[in-house]
């Protein structure tokens, strides 16, 4: 299990906002990064232990969105009812991450736990986002299990392989700073 301090949790909470903040929508433009909003969700699963900050989350991506395509272009292609899909989509994602924190131990075996998790919480996470696009947005005249299987088989490897670019990075970010923490703690013992 994952036993971070609150102002460690604290640290990585305000990251994760900015990381979404600056991958989501094109407030940067600048800046041609994948979006990292499903990252950032199991990730606040994994490591921010608070169940406030996943409303939070989707408050700050919401607000993103409409920003993005303008208050008075709230009815843009993507801002249907078909949106609050996302809600338990990118639920499915932080409480992904919330069983793979409990699984969690700190040996490179956890990496055996920690792929399938995150490859299941996509592929959940993906069903409701897109299926609840293809099948509640409207803008599909006759949806059909099939077209949504297809839409899935397209999109499911795209954002997976995103969120595994960004779960990776906090991977290594995460063993850097724990072996760190090992080197300063032993040193502190030595001296």
């Amino acid at each position: 299990m994952l036993n971070l301090s609150r102002s460690t949790q604290l640290y990585i909470g305000i990251a994760l906002v900015a990381l979404m903040a600056m991958t989501r929508g094109s407030h940067f433009p600048l800046q041609n990064l994948p979006s990292a909003s499903w990252a950032v969700f199991f990730l606040a699963g994994v490591l921010l232990r608070p169940k406030w900050v996943f409303p939070l989350l989707f408050a700050e991506a919401t607000l993103i969105d409409v920003a993005s395509v303008g208050w008075i272009n709230a009815g843009h292609h993507c801002m249907s009812v078909a949106y609050w899909m996302l809600i338990p989509a990118y639920g499915a994602l932080w409480f992904g991450g919330r069983l793979y924190a409990g699984w969690h131990r700190e040996t490179a075996g956890s990496l055996a736990i920690l792929v399938p998790v995150m490859a299941l919480s996509a592929l959940v996470c993906q069903l409701f986002s897109s299926g609840g696009f293809y099948f509640f947005s409207g803008r599909y005249e006759a949806p059909t299990l099939t077209g949504m299987a297809e839409r899935i088989a397209h999109y499911y490897p795209q954002y997976l392989s995103t969120l595994a670019l960004y779960v990776g990075i906090a991977v290594v970010l995460y063993i850097g700073a724990r072996s760190a923490q090992v080197i300063t703690s032993k040193q502190s013992r030595e001296a």
